[in-house]
């Protein structure tokens, strides 16, 4: 009989993707993430919690002779205001100075998932803010000599769906616009919820027609909700307001998820 011949191991091409689980690519980009913020990092964290203290100090100042009633409306608004600012305002000019860079397209080339990017940048930027929503209620109660009523389970559910929902539409304005444009975008979005939006006063004071424009509008919402779990005692959201943040979540998600598979 002829001998068997040897048949060789075929060896993958040198340029061929390899492949890697979605557990270690998620790994890697958030170190990379990170390692991008470096020394910054704890400064922006800081900056975020200036934000909050400043909030609640500052429109303390601007409302004389400021109630209970009114101080806890404030207080209870103003971690919604820097979860908006955080996700409407930094993502998006975060992701128009890397597309004009061309640090996004590297990003995009990458040979993981590219919803992996959003992902990483939502757990980052919740990272960023949720200790800045902590230090906002401490100097509420420090300056107001408050009473908080948590509802955990509301409260933890409702920061992260207003994180991922102002992350998504702010990702979702980054990448559908040209960088200039998004920015700004994103400037005159920042005076829209400091000022014209019924987080730290209630809708009430609004025309009626502007009223009408924030039931439709993720803003109102998402304060109600954050509200709901920090004084339950005091305040309540529906299930509408649930409804609203969630459709406008999904929304953001569909639209970056949808720029970030496209082919260039």
């Amino acid at each position: 009989m002829p001998e068997a011949t040897a048949v060789p191991t075929p060896r993958p091409h040198p340029l061929a993707p390899v492949q890697v689980s979605l557990g270690a690519s998620f790994r890697t980009m958030m170190h990379w993430s990170l390692a991008a913020t470096g020394a910054m990092l704890p400064l922006i964290v800081l900056i975020q919690a200036m934000l909050a203290a400043g909030i609640i100090i500052g429109f303390g100042f601007v409302i004389p002779d400021i109630t209970p009633a009114s101080a806890l409306f404030l207080s209870s608004g103003a971690p919604t205001i820097l979860l908006l600012t955080i996700g409407l305002v930094i993502v998006p000019q975060g992701i128009s100075r890397a597309k004009a860079s061309g640090a996004f397209d590297y990003q995009r080339a990458l040979p993981v998932a590219r919803p992996l990017l959003l992902l990483v940048d939502l757990v980052v930027w919740a990272l960023i803010a949720l200790p800045g929503v902590a230090v906002g209620l401490l100097v509420a109660w420090l300056r107001f000599d408050l009473t908080f009523s948590f509802d955990w389970p509301l409260l933890i559910l409702a920061s992260l769906l207003v994180t991922t929902m102002a992350t998504a539409v702010g990702y979702a304005i980054a990448v559908s616009l040209q960088p200039m444009l998004a920015q700004m975008v994103s400037q005159v979005l920042v005076f829209f919820v400091l000022l014209f939006s019924p987080i730290t006063f209630p809708a009430s004071q609004l025309p009626d027609w502007f009223q009408t424009v924030h039931a439709a509008l993720p803003i109102q919402p998402a304060a109600d909700l954050m509200r709901a779990g920090i004084a339950s005692g005091s305040f309540t959201a529906d299930a509408r307001d649930l409804l609203v943040l969630a459709l406008w979540t999904a929304l953001g998600l569909l639209i970056t998820t949808r720029a970030l598979v496209r082919r260039k």
